[in-house]
């Protein structure tokens, strides 16, 4: 029996579903559109999030290179050039401006948008530093964003600041030591679990008869804290029975439209190909997506396919390229957006605004031909059911309840052919059927569906009832 009460669910998964005909689950490719951020050399493991009325960004910025006129030797020494965290805003998620802070000196001027340059004993910190806006209702006022950041030399330091902009470390010692921590590692407060999470970079070992001490995976690791200081060890997570690709970063979050799933955005690494010769590196990208329904350890990667691919620009072949920041905003009721990293290591090297539909990672899909699935037994609370869907101009959508044995219940049989494209449309039965009357009653849904797509659905109470 599945409980949603009155929870928004995405079809991202066949948590809900009991059985398909003719209908699959879809992966679906966000939409590139403008190009939000251009001209700091670097955009390397960015963060976004919406701030009220404000959008963030934090950014690792660096001097411009172009990894196709470097030696190793000169790449080498780009990598040990001074690394800091710029920031930029917006007020509405698509146009973005570089605010002049003057908080940080870099280079004999203050003149910047620089938040933070890692130096002392926080020296490092600066590679990865990931910030969020903390929900936990118990933390104070002066830290109300908080932060990761570090190497596997100086471990996981906190940070926190009351303004997003003004940032200390917590402690000097850090919070996490056990992983790698080269890429981006990041937290969230869990309000449906009311603990802290963080996902973190480690090499898991793989060995073979011919290479017993085993070959290194890129991969992540999962902990949780209730205070931001204290972290359990962290534990790799399970992707299931998939095979085993090198995943660089996770962007993993809870979902702002049903915040009891996460998901998440690793950057597939393959090391062993080369599209562009005069690179010194090897490796190509890619972007995948998974989700979560407890907390992060158990991941569903039945989406084996890109996400997000690298594109026809040869700039976007380089060994690590199209990452997805660490975040997904609301744009307006209808879209949302997500961002990547393009022309990674060269003087063109930008960030990109995306975008899908409110609740639109994949959807049960039906062809031309139409066809149908039926839900798990659910207990569900509210009057009125809303769906997420869109056809074309000869699809449709139908739904029936059903009792638990499949028969449909009187008035709530198979409705009228809804067609179009909504993000959260109300639907009608029969005039004399009482949705209301169903609450806490188990039953089944049923969908026929025809050139169409279901994305998610919800029960709640109509405010017109």
């Amino acid at each position: 029996m599945k409980v949603i009460d009155s929870r928004r669910e995405l079809f991202v998964d066949d948590w809900l579903i009991d059985c398909m005909d003719g209908t699959r689950l879809k992966l679906h490719t966000p939409v590139p559109g403008e190009i939000a951020l251009q001209g700091d050399g670097s955009y390397s493991y960015v963060t976004v999030f919406k701030d009220r009325e404000c959008y963030r960004a934090y950014y690792r910025a660096g001097e411009p290179y172009d990894i196709t006129r470097l030696t190793n030797e000169d790449y080498d020494r780009q990598k040990k050039m001074p690394q800091v965290t710029a920031y930029a805003e917006s007020p509405d998620g698509i146009t973005w401006t570089v605010p002049e802070l003057g908080l940080i000196e870099h280079k004999g001027t203050r003149a910047n948008n620089i938040v933070w340059d890692a130096e002392g004993a926080c020296t490092g910190t600066s590679h990865n530093f990931s910030p969020f806006l903390d929900g936990n209702p118990a933390a104070p006022p002066e830290e109300r964003y908080k932060a990761l950041g570090g190497t596997r030399k100086t471990g996981l330091i906190a940070f926190a600041a009351a303004d997003a902009l003004n940032w200390r470390p917590m402690r000097q010692a850090p919070v996490i030591t056990d992983g790698a921590f080269d890429s981006q590692n990041l937290a969230f407060w869990d309000a449906e679990r009311n603990q802290y999470v963080a996902f973190v970079r480690d090499f898991l070992r793989v060995g073979s008869a011919a290479n017993p001490e085993g070959a290194r995976i890129r991969c992540i690791k999962r902990c949780t804290s209730q205070d931001f200081l204290h972290w359990s060890t962290p534990e790799w997570i399970d992707l299931g029975d998939t095979p085993l690709e090198h995943l660089y970063t996770n962007a993993a979050t809870p979902y702002f439209g049903a915040p009891h799933i996460y998901v998440a955005f690793p950057r597939r690494f393959v090391p062993e190909r080369k599209a562009l010769p005069d690179s010194p590196l090897n490796g190509i990208s890619d972007q995948i997506f998974m989700s979560s329904r407890d907390g992060g350890m158990h991941w569903d990667r039945r989406f084996m396919e890109a996400f997000v691919r690298p594109g026809p620009e040869r700039e976007n072949w380089t060994d690590r390229n199209g990452t997805i920041a660490y975040g997904v905003v609301p744009i307006n009721a209808a879209e949302m957006s997500i961002y990547w990293t393009e022309h990674n290591k060269m003087p063109t090297c930008r960030l990109r605004r995306a975008t899908l539909r409110t609740d639109g990672f994949a959807s049960v899909n039906a062809p031309y031909a139409g066809g149908e699935f039926v839900t798990r037994p659910l207990l569900f609370s509210g009057d009125t059911l809303y769906l997420n869907y869109a056809t074309s101009a000869v699809g449709s959508l139908q739904v029936e309840i059903q009792d638990v044995c499949g028969n449909p219940l009187p008035g709530f049989s198979l409705t009228e052919a809804l067609y179009g494209d909504q993000i959260d449309a109300p639907v009608r039965f029969g005039p004399d059927a009482d949705l209301g009357a169903l609450s806490h009653t188990p039953v089944r849904l049923r969908f026929l569906l025809r050139d169409a797509d279901l994305y998610a659905l919800q029960f709640r109470q109509d405010d017109a009832s």
